[in-house]
């Protein structure tokens, strides 16, 4: 059962979901949080994503960027501050660096500024450098901007000198701001789970996954968005473990959108895990006649590779099953 989509489906869906996609001329970065208000919103042109992260608690998300020369890297990070109720740039701010003085006796602060923005909240930029792991010298520029427990905090740094007045790095900090009232999408609410799937945390997955379909519009525009969000969903429950709740997703999902194979597929992925063979046999016929209505991009996987079935290759008949649906 341990499967996922595969980046050209995803990027149908939201632009930052794939690491390591083509950057383009006028890239543009959004983080939020699964339940949460606020958003958070840069331009980085020519940027790609290289490293993403969540925490299980849906508290706070980040990713990592580099341009395409390799000289220079973003690390963008969205979060809770629990029990405050009025934060703001500087007390962000404050709250990252004195422990980072505390753990780099290298670090020397260069500058602060704040950075009016045609937004309402200010950004509060502070420059410093100090030695990295490797002993070299690295240069950052960072800034936060927050409101209410939520806070911004974006740095760029690199292993040269930054000038936060060079054109580039002046646009991004200009673009940089965080929007309070925004409220969390499809988009924003799959991300989140999906970067916890990535990372291998699909018990806290599972449950925002299945949050993410409540955003949808039950029509037939979002059938897609639906199918991979219920996909994802089920597949993270049933991996963690919670083999009921996976199977309670699917069934529920073929009620109402019988054509869809993966359904039937993860169903017979369940089926093994509890060793239910011959119902396994039935839902992977199922799956493999309803075949040419995959999502465009993806292919029906190879039973014999999955790890639901593997364990029953030592058993004749049901492997010649397993393996006649490929021939």
């Amino acid at each position: 059962m341990k499967r996922a989509f595969a980046c050209i489906v995803l990027v149908v869906i939201t632009t930052v979901a794939c690491e390591g996609q083509t950057p383009t001329n006028d890239t543009n970065f959004k983080l939020a949080l699964p339940v949460h208000q606020g958003q958070l919103q840069w331009h980085a042109d020519g940027f790609k994503i290289v490293q993403s992260s969540a925490k299980p608690n849906g508290q706070e998300i980040g990713i990592r960027g580099r341009n395409e020369a390799g000289n220079l890297t973003f690390l963008g990070f969205l979060f809770l501050v629990s029990g405050q109720t009025s934060l703001t740039g500087t007390r962000c701010l404050d709250g990252a660096i004195e422990p980072l003085k505390k753990s780099n006796s290298t670090l020397k602060i260069l500058g602060t500024a704040e950075i009016a923005t045609s937004k309402n909240l200010p950004v509060e930029l502070i420059r410093y450098t100090g030695q990295g792991n490797d002993g070299k010298p690295v240069y950052s520029a960072r800034g936060f901007v927050a409101t209410g427990d939520i806070c911004g905090d974006l740095e760029l740094y690199s292993d040269t000198p930054i000038n936060p007045e060079a054109p580039d790095i002046k646009k991004i900090f200009q673009s940089y701001h965080l929007d309070p009232g925004y409220v969390p999408q499809f988009n924003d609410v799959f991300l989140y789970a999906q970067v916890l799937y990535r990372n291998g945390m699909y018990k806290a997955a599972a449950p925002i996954f299945e949050l993410s379909l409540t955003k949808l519009k039950d029509d037939k525009s979002q059938e897609t968005m639906r199918r991979v969000a219920t996909d994802q969903a089920g597949m993270s429950y049933g991996i963690s473990g919670d083999i009921s709740k996976a199977r309670s997703l699917f069934e529920s999902a073929i009620a109402t959108d019988p054509d869809y194979p993966m359904y039937y597929y993860n169903l017979a992925c369940a089926d093994a895990e509890e060793k239910k063979l011959a119902d396994a046999r039935i839902h992977l016929q199922q799956a493999f006649a309803r075949k040419a209505n995959m999502i465009p991009g993806e292919t029906l996987p190879d039973p014999s590779k999955d790890d639901s079935f593997l364990p029953y290759r030592n058993d004749k008949d049901f492997w010649e099953f397993i393996e006649s649906l490929h021939s």
